[in-house]
């Protein structure tokens, strides 16, 4: 008889945006002349950069010629992809090879995936709030958790505690859903806990493309000492739209080793590849081509324009937040803006109050943790008018 892995029924059901579906639904159904604007979106809303594009195209075009055409792509990416990342790398200061970077199909997937590599004995220590993947996936493989605290006290940016033992280490920055994000000296104390524990970091890197603060580093690499106990996430999706494109990397340094239990070591790299050598048939040729572009200076430039798109809402949501004295995190180096409800309101009571009264939807904070209730997040991700009405509703609220 087949029977299930019983740690599915630990992990929590897709609540928070089950949730949020069903009441638009409802408001919609019975308003249906009220515009709702959505502010809680997770998606970009820009089409891909035209060298983006353009390169697809050129990729396409080459897969119908037999003597251009591609079959299975290599595990670890196409070598033209790998040296574009390790120069995109260099173009902020950070060394890394070509040879240790890996294609994948976005941040989540690996993030996700990872885990197979890792004994289930480990235990592993998120921040609270949290991305629900980190969380999720380690609870399917059935190890145990840990939180640590990210709050109004410590600006949402959790700091170690030498106290607390733990094997893996999830870190987001700048995070998801707070938009709060690490400084290098913050990154050191975290690099220096991870190495006295013998733990890995593992870093999601995926809105590194968003920092302007030159205290915040793109990469967990900047730090000294991080290759010998961190892997690093990034993807394209929300750098360069590619959200149903589909392309991210992950970075393991060739010196970075694991044990088993009778001490013997291993490279993560290496296990890592066979992981995907195993699972994974790797990223398509036109996509390849795509994400190329986007390291290209044409691409670069165009990439950073929707950027700066995105952050001129930013600008606008965090002008109104300000203007109404209402406290926030994010919004700086991050398309995210993760706000205190006003007067002490519970996450869904202000989600229900800006549904209802003025016809804008975000996400409420106690979706991503015990220390998420209180807060909300809204994303910049939107359309530049509708991000403007939207703003404006919200500074019409009576608080």
């Amino acid at each position: 008889m087949a029977l299930m892995n019983e740690n599915f029924n630990d992990v929590k059901q897709s609540y928070l945006f089950a949730e949020i579906a069903k009441r638009v639904k409802e408001y919609t159904e019975k308003n249906p002349d009220k515009k709702v604007i959505r502010l809680g979106i997770g998606d970009v809303t820009l089409p891909l950069v035209p060298a983006v594009v353009e390169a697809m195209k050129k990729g396409c075009d080459e897969m119908g010629v037999k003597e251009t055409f591609k079959g299975y792509p290599d595990y670890e990416g196409y070598a033209f992809l790998r040296e574009a990342v390790s120069g995109y790398y260099k173009s902020f200061g950070v060394e890394v090879s070509a040879d240790e970077i890996m294609i994948s199909d976005g941040a989540k997937s690996d993030v996700g995936n990872i885990v197979d590599i890792f004994s289930q004995d480990n235990v592993v220590l998120v921040t609270d709030p949290v991305y629900p993947v980190y969380v999720d996936t380690n609870t399917m493989s059935g190890r145990k958790i840990i939180f640590a605290d990210s709050t109004e006290e410590n600006g949402f940016a959790a700091m170690p505690d030498d106290s607390v033992k733990c094997d893996l280490i999830y870190l987001c920055s700048p995070n998801n859903p707070t938009g709060a994000a690490y400084t290098k000296e913050q990154l050191e104390q975290w690099v220096k806990y991870a190495k006295k524990q013998n733990a890995i970091i593992l870093y999601d890197a995926a809105y590194e493309a968003y920092i302007s603060d030159s205290s915040v580093p793109r990469s967990i690499f900047a730090v000294e000492g991080a290759r010998e106990c961190a892997i690093e996430f990034c993807s394209l999706s929300k750098t360069a739209g590619f959200t149903g494109t589909r392309c991210g990397y992950t970075v393991i340094p060739k010196e970075l080793m694991i044990n088993d239990k009778n001490g013997n070591t291993y490279s993560v790299y290496k296990l890592w590849y066979r992981r995907q050598a195993t699972k994974f048939n790797g990223v398509s040729y036109p996509v390849q081509c795509a994400a190329a572009a986007c390291f290209t200076p044409e691409g670069q430039k165009q990439i950073k324009a929707n950027i700066a798109y995105y952050m001129d809402n930013a600008k606008v949501i965090s002008a109104a937040l300000d203007e109404l004295g209402i406290k926030y995190t994010g919004g700086k180096n991050s398309p995210y803006i993760w706000l205190k409800c006003p007067n002490g309101m519970k996450s869904w009571d202000f989600f229900d109050k800006l549904l209802n009264e003025v016809q804008v939807v975000g996400t409420p904070g106690a979706g991503f943790g015990v220390n998420g209730e209180g807060w909300f997040r809204l994303t910049a991700f939107g359309d530049k008018e509708n991000t403007a009405e939207a703003v404006k509703r919200i500074k019409s609220l009576k608080f």
